[in-house]
């Protein structure tokens, strides 16, 4: 799979190289001719082959600044480097070499055909700036990890890519997980992907899909979240400065001569960091200020807010005490009246009515009542008519003293636990307030160094 090189003499990217190949690889007529004879500027070459020439390290392709295509297949190449100036790179051939790790290529932003074919490399990744590529080849390297290729979601202009070769190509859903998972995928493996199988495969995949597209939209909006606030900081950064030291700072901190020689004004940048410094002290003695009143106004509203709730709670609590006191008197009205009465009928009646009443005030008790008035009509004495009420009567007394215990149990549990939630988003509140306000003093302090520093340089 390597080039190996203990017997062959390693070779460099130098300007003799470098010359030799672009003379034999400009045109051959006679422009090309009075071309080699006049010498050819390395800013103009568009495209250069540097193939089987035993390179070890790629370097010195800085004068390259148009360069569109780039190739050094079958070299003995280790490490990506030395690309950063290539800026207008769009076809990048390094297959056939010894590299084990991808990188070094974020400032190729405008790539488009990638080829690490037949290196040493075990995990795709650092290509993230890539986003204009098209065709990548990544055939006959290490990648056992199949997993790994949620990574070429990021790509959503891939439409070609070789895996050929790679331990993860002999699974047995290899080309199906593919299929789900980059549904933008032409090509794999120089074969065009059929529908049918991508079909298949994205029922089979469906709800690993729909998972793994929800945690990039969230990860998406997350970034884009963390760079709005990143943006609105530095604008923020910039106006405090523009407005410390007004539109002229670094053009005050230079004068002129008699003769014109420019001169630094070092004591106006001494002034200025004195004066920063001022600065950076009152604003951090405001906002700790600001911070520590709006605390203490916070606190004083929860205070009154939990005077208000437990004073709620306690006229909830009398009110509902009233409510079972009446409730208890007109049972005991009825129980006491009811004795005096010898006339069944009568009886009956009140009975009905009776439950009526309770049917309204407590639906848990309306079935009990309606089985007490159908058994009324078998009585046939007052002794037996007294003694079911007086049951009646007890159950009744107990159902309502249970209930307002369970009334009571509820709303102190939910207070206390509402009093503690508030507590704890102040807490926490407070907390995030001062790591803020902590971060930021660190970071005037960083800067207010930083002048120091340049001020004695």
């Amino acid at each position: 799979m390597s080039r190996l090189y203990d017997t062959i003499e390693p070779n460099v990217i130098n300007d003799e190289m470098l010359k030799k190949m672009v003379e034999e690889q400009g045109p051959k007529e006679e422009a090309g001719r009075i071309a080699k004879l006049e010498g050819i500027d390395f800013k103009d070459v568009t495209s250069l082959h540097l193939d089987f020439k035993n390179i070890l390290k790629i370097d010195n392709l800085w004068q390259f600044q148009e360069l569109t295509k780039l190739q050094l297949d079958n070299n003995i190449i280790e490490k990506i480097e030395g690309l950063d100036t290539l800026v207008h790179l769009v076809w990048l051939d390094l297959s056939f070499n010894n590299i084990e790790e991808i990188g070094g290529l974020d400032a190729l932003t405008k790539l488009e055909d990638l080829s690490l074919h037949n290196n040493r490399i075990s995990v795709i990744e650092n290509m993230d700036r890539l986003k204009n590529l098209h065709v990548l080849s990544l055939g006959n390297n290490n990648l056992t990890s199949l997993e790994n290729i949620m990574y070429l979601r990021n790509f959503k202009q891939l439409q070609a890519l070789n895996l050929a070769g790679n331990p993860l190509s002999e699974a047995e859903l290899y080309k199906m997980f593919i299929a789900a998972h980059l549904p933008g995928l032409v090509y794999l493996d120089f074969r065009l992907i059929d529908e049918n199988l991508r079909d298949i495969a994205y029922v089979k995949y469906q709800y690993s899909i729909e998972e793994q597209t929800q945690n990039e939209s969230l990860a998406r909006h997350k970034q884009e979240k963390d760079e709005q606030m990143q943006r609105e900081l530095d604008s923020h950064q910039v106006a405090y400065v523009e407005h410390l030291n007004g539109p002229f700072l670094f053009e005050s901190l230079y004068t002129e001569d008699a003769d014109g020689t420019t001169l630094s004004s070092l004591p106006a940048v001494a002034e200025i960091v004195d004066e920063y410094r001022s600065n950076c002290v009152t604003i951090c003695q405001s906002v700790f200020e600001y911070g520590l009143v709006h605390h203490k106004k916070r606190e004083a509203e929860m205070s009154t807010f939990n005077e208000c709730l437990l004073e709620a709670m306690r006229e909830n609590q009398e009110e509902g005490a009233r409510q079972t006191q009446a409730f208890e008197d007109k049972n005991d009205e009825f129980f006491y009246e009811l004795p005096q009465n010898t006339d069944l009928q009568n009886q009956d009646a009140k009975m009905f009515q009776y439950n009526e009443d309770i049917s309204q005030l407590m639906d848990s008790l309306l079935t009990l009542e309606l089985q007490l008035v159908e058994q009324l009509e078998l009585f046939v004495d007052k002794d037996t008519i007294v003694n079911a009420v007086n049951a009646s009567h007890d159950i009744h007394l107990l159902k309502i003293d249970n209930r307002e215990d369970e009334l009571v149990t509820k709303i102190n549990s939910w207070a206390t636990n509402l009093i503690q939630k508030v507590h704890r988003d102040e807490m926490q509140r407070n907390r995030k307030r001062v790591a803020e306000i902590t971060s930021y003093i660190d970071h005037v302090r960083d800067e207010l160094d930083n002048m120091e520093v340049h001020e004695q340089l």
